[in-house]
């Protein structure tokens, strides 16, 4: 049984703002709220409705400041459990000496994402529901938060039951002949077994095959601009940001450490990175931004290889192509208004390439395409009525489902054994317990709502 304690934490972040909310949840939360809140106009607390008054020290009815607040009666809350919100002014002194109070007359200061993983013990929400919470929260994109939408509102929960009950549909006819040890499966129970079984492989791996595109519309990519001095690495950033982020002159080894920025590109959270170029330089300073480049290319995503379309391809051009070669990339070449010279060497002629201008602005919105398509596949993503796996430890227990499942499907003698076949089954329902909450170990979920801030 969870700890009937009342908790208390601070939901808006840290620091100054107009408003500021102490959230309560717990048995306690409505009688704490009538001892330091006061209304304007004395009475009680109805369920669900805001009211204007004081926040007040308990002993002496000092003000502490004006407030609303609401008195949210379980189990119609977040958290099943009795819920009080105060709403005063985000100054960092007032909002501490109200949690303060808070905490003095009973209520204990929340863990990390123990208002979520209350709903999650009480019923409210599934584990995948609740994993949803954080994506929300930290949805870079419209595309991300939408897919983290989808998940929140249950549609990846009503996935998996339709894929758990085609397993319990399997398993209450193998049992059925367990309990009946004289009778074979017969013919038709086998196909019906089959049958179901084929539909829980086939959902299963339609919900896999969603997870590469679904990782990186949740967590992003990283790509780095690379290229010689001069190319227009920083151009290309400050074309692709719209903005003058990085500073462009015409003096080689401008950029000397690493530019970093977000930026979306057709839904999918993109964070670019500029580096100074990569050459063997005699400037201690830049020779260090060209060894931070250079231990970045191992890390991200995807490499931006930019050359400058109007001259030829040059040693520092190789040396460069030396550095980042294996890696994922797209070459870009740069100042494509001027009349062409560059030529690619035969090892670069098979690497997808998209020619720009950064003074023109054009072929950006191709390059982008070509970013986007890299990791996407050419995929329209219809974030909104697709459901998608954004994590690998669903990925990774969906795959183990799939693949007890295809050892019944594919040895249909197996099932004459029905206690081998039940307990494959039964092994398969666990699994999908772990992702869903019902089965999952105490150790999974304290790492998982570990993830989460103190007030969620």
């Amino acid at each position: 049984m969870y700890p009937s304690d009342t908790i208390a934490a601070v939901s808006t972040p840290v620091g100054e703002g107009g408003i500021a909310i102490i959230r309560l949840s717990g048995q306690d939360s409505l009688c704490i709220l009538k001892k330091i809140f006061k209304r304007k106009n004395d009475g009680g607390f109805l369920s669900h409705r805001f009211y204007y008054g004081e926040v007040v020290l308990p002993d002496s009815l000092t003000v502490i400041d004006d407030a609303m607040c609401v008195y949210m009666k379980a189990p119609r809350t977040f958290t099943c459990e009795d819920v009080v919100e105060i709403q005063c002014h985000g100054g960092t002194l007032i909002v501490e000496q109200i949690l303060r109070i808070v905490i003095l007359l009973g209520a204990r200061l929340a863990e990390p994402g123990e208002f979520t993983k209350r709903a999650f013990l009480n019923g409210r929400i599934d584990l995948v529901q609740a994993e949803a919470v954080i994506d929300l929260i930290r949805g870079k994109t419209e595309t991300s938060i939408n897919v983290a939408r989808q998940q929140s509102s249950g549609a990846l929960s009503s996935a998996l039951v339709e894929l758990r009950d085609h397993i319990r549909h399997s398993l209450a006819l193998v049992e059925a002949y367990i309990d009946f040890p004289d009778e074979d499966i017969g013919v038709d129970d086998q196909e019906m077994i089959l049958s179901r079984l084929a539909k829980a492989i086939s959902l299963s791996d339609s919900l896999i095959a969603t997870y590469e595109e679904g990782r990186v519309l949740r967590d992003g990519v990283s790509v780095m601009i690379a290229g010689k001095p001069n190319v227009g690495k920083s151009s290309l950033l400050n074309t692709l940001l719209k903005e003058k982020r990085a500073i462009v002159t015409s003096i080689p080894g401008t950029t000397r450490d690493l530019i970093e920025e977000v930026i979306n590109i057709n839904g999918l959270p993109v964070k670019l990175l500029d580096t100074a170029g990569i050459r063997n330089s005699e400037d201690t300073v830049e020779q260090l931004g060209v060894d931070l480049a250079l231990a970045r290319i191992s890390s991200v995503d995807l490499i931006l290889f930019v050359v400058d379309a109007s001259s030829p391809f040059t040693d520092e051009d190789r040396h460069v192509y030396k550095a980042i070669s294996g890696r994922n990339m797209l070459v870009v070449f740069n100042k494509s208004d001027l009349p062409r010279i560059s030529n690619l060497p035969d090892e670069l002629q098979s690497i997808s390439a998209v020619s720009v201008s950064t003074l023109k602005g054009s072929g950006i919105d191709e390059l982008k395409s070509k970013i986007a398509d890299t990791f996407l596949h050419g995929k329209a993503i219809d974030s909104r009525n697709i459901v998608f796996l954004t994590k690998a430890r669903h990925r990774d227990t969906l795959k183990a489902v799939s693949a007890a499942l295809n050892l019944l499907s594919d040895s249909p003698d197996k099932l004459a054994q029905s206690e081998l076949a039940s307990i494959d089954l039964r092994d398969s329902l666990d699994l999908l317990g772990n992702i869903t909450g019902e089965t999952t170990p105490d150790d999974i979920l304290d790492l998982i709502f570990g993830q989460f801030c103190i007030g969620k």
